[in-house]
């Protein structure tokens, strides 16, 4: 039988228990609200997480996450050069909740969630390219580089499906987990369910 490449989520609904939810977003974006079941892989910590997903992906079918879709497809990706076979949610959890299905929210999760990471990239991308060519136009027009330099950034990162200022962006303390809620796989750690690690 072929594994389908991703699932809608309405499908992925249907087959939720027979499937491990991995969700690759921050810590933070995880504790404002996951699938039910979902680890907590980051996508920066994806590598160190792969003997623990390939024993997983032995007993059933992967089913990948995060927020909107294009880091879960990465991980799959990723995943998949590994030799690990992995499912992407289309349309990530936003799709999931879009679709009135439940989120899990662990214990002591902080009320205020930060913004989801592409918003979060957008700003500061933004903000970058708006300030390099304010100073190019009031301070010395060299300073425009800063704008063209966050432009070609951007380009990278669409043409290699990376993203150097997210992985930025997810060590910040705000994109963690408060320090009551106990989410997120430490260095080495396996992944983490709600706050309580795997075995």
């Amino acid at each position: 039988m072929n594994t389908p490449s991703s699932l809608d989520a309405d499908q992925a609904h249907a087959r939720l228990g027979e499937l491990t939810v991995v969700d690759v977003r921050t810590p933070a974006e995880y504790a404002g609200g996951h699938l039910p079941g979902a680890l907590n892989v980051p996508l920066d910590r994806l590598d160190r997480a792969v003997p623990d997903l390939e024993e997983a992906a032995a007993r059933g079918s992967l089913l990948v996450v995060c927020q909107s879709g294009g880091r879960s497809a990465a991980a799959c990706g990723r995943l998949a050069a590994r030799g690990v076979a992995a499912i992407d949610l289309a349309g990530g959890t936003s799709g999931w909740a879009a679709r009135g299905y439940a989120l899990e929210r662990p214990a002591g999760a902080p009320a205020r969630v930060p913004w989801a990471m592409d918003r979060q990239v957008r700003l500061v991308a933004g903000s970058l390219v708006l300030l390099g060519l304010l100073l190019g136009v009031f301070v010395h027009p060299a300073l425009q580089l800063l704008a063209a330099a966050v432009a070609g950034g951007l380009v990278f990162s669409a043409l290699t499906n990376t993203c150097a200022m997210a992985v930025l962006l997810g060590k910040l303390p705000y994109n963690q987990a408060g320090a009551g809620a106990g989410v997120g796989a430490r260095d080495g750690a396996a992944p983490v369910r709600d706050g309580r690690q795997e075995a």
